[in-house]
C-alpha cells in the first residue's frame, strides 16, 4: 500500500517541474523552436534542483602539485584519515594532522585545545583550507562530506592519498 502511494507521489513530481515551466499556449510561438526551449527550460529546473541536494563544493579534488604548494605556504590543514598503525607501517605526508575517520565527525566539534591534545595539531576552524588525505581517496572523501556536513566551508581531498603522494615523491 506504501509503495503505491510512493509511485503516484513520483509522478506527480515530474508533472509539477514541467507545469512551472511550460508558458501559457497564448505566448508560446509555434514551431520548432518554441519546443526545444521549453525542453531546455525544463531540463535546467532539474538540473539546478539537483544540484541543490549536493552539500559539497563543486571541485573538490587537489592533485599532488596543488598539495604540495598549500603545505609549503601553509595554505591548509591536512588531515590524514588513515589509522595510526597505517601511518606508522606506511608513512605519512608531511605536516599533516592523523585524525583516524572513525573520529572525524567527533574532532571537528571539539574545542581547540581538546583537539590539539588529542591529535597533536591546531584545529582547523570552519573558515581554514582543509584537505583530507588516505591511502587510496575514499576515506578522504567520505571525511570531506563530513566536514561539510558540519559547517565546514573550504574542503577538499587529496583523491591520489598516499599512494600517489609517494610515487611522486619517488619521481623526484
Amino acid at each position: 500500500m506504501a509503495l503505491r502511494g510512493c509511485w503516484r507521489f513520483a509522478g506527480v513530481v515530474p508533472r509539477l517541474l514541467w507545469r512551472s515551466t511550460v508558458l501559457p499556449a497564448s505566448s508560446v510561438p509555434r514551431g520548432r523552436s518554441s519546443v526545444s526551449s521549453l525542453v531546455n527550460t525544463h531540463h535546467g529546473a532539474t538540473e539546478s534542483l539537483l544540484r541543490g541536494f549536493s552539500s559539497a563544493p563543486p571541485s573538490t579534488d587537489v592533485s599532488y602539485e596543488q598539495l604540495k604548494q598549500l603545505l609549503n605556504g601553509r595554505k591548509a590543514v591536512v588531515i590524514d584519515v588513515r589509522e595510526p598503525w597505517e601511518l606508522r607501517e606506511y608513512g605519512s605526508i608531511p605536516g599533516s594532522i592523523n585524525v583516524p575517520l572513525g573520529q572525524v565527525n567527533t574532532a571537528l566539534q571539539l574545542g581547540p585545545e581538546d583537539f590539539s591534545e588529542k591529535y597533536d595539531g591546531e584545529m582547523p576552524q570552519q573558515t581554514d583550507n582543509i584537505v583530507f588525505t588516505c591511502l587510496a581517496g575514499i576515506r578522504s572523501k567520505t571525511a570531506l562530506n563530513t566536514a561539510t556536513s558540519l559547517g565546514y566551508k573550504d574542503v577538499q581531498h587529496y583523491p591520489g592519498g598516499w599512494q600517489d603522494w609517494m610515487k611522486n615523491e619517488q619521481q623526484k
